[in-house]
């Protein structure tokens, strides 16, 4: 059987689904009233992962947590408990890559955003579930830490 050429282009460098308009009305709405401080207040201030910085201020391997909704997969999930698992970062040009994963890495999101010094500006995608897709920015605050948001909670990344 020949496989149809679709010339569909991908733009993230993981090879999976894109995130849809991950620059659009929705994520600057959210960007232009969102905010993460990065100081030593921040949830995500206390270590709570060991990741090994490579020599690469962001690109490579991080930890990723997130709150602010139930994962209905998960028995007995709740909207605040965090859902840890593994990320990734990779750059193009001025755009961050971020794909994670959670439960045990059965489920994985992607994150595309432009990055506008410290601060990232772009949008989710739940490659398990494609429906789900939410605005959302980080700072980064140093090379072990990503303070990150989307409406309903924290989606942060740590080394």
């Amino acid at each position: 059987m020949q496989q149809a050429n679709t010339n569909l282009v991908i733009r993230n460098p993981f090879g999976t689904m894109d995130v849809p308009a991950p620059d659009d009305a929705d994520v600057m709405d959210y960007a232009a009233i969102a905010t993460l401080a990065g100081n030593a207040d921040d949830v995500n201030a206390a270590a709570w992962a060991s990741i090994a910085a490579p020599s690469d201020p962001l690109e490579g391997a991080w930890a990723s947590r997130w709150n602010g909704g139930a994962d209905p997969t998960i028995a007995g999930d709740t909207p605040e408990a965090w859902k840890t698992g593994h990320a990734e970062a990779r750059m193009i040009g001025t755009r961050i890559y971020l794909r994670f994963d959670w439960d045990h890495g059965r489920r994985h999101g992607l994150i595309d955003a432009a990055r506008e010094g410290s601060r990232l500006v772009g949008k989710y995608i739940n490659l398990t579930n494609p429906a789900i897709t939410r605005p959302w920015i980080g700072l980064v605050v140093d090379t072990i830490r990503i303070d990150g948001c989307f409406p309903n909670g924290r989606l942060d990344f740590r080394r």
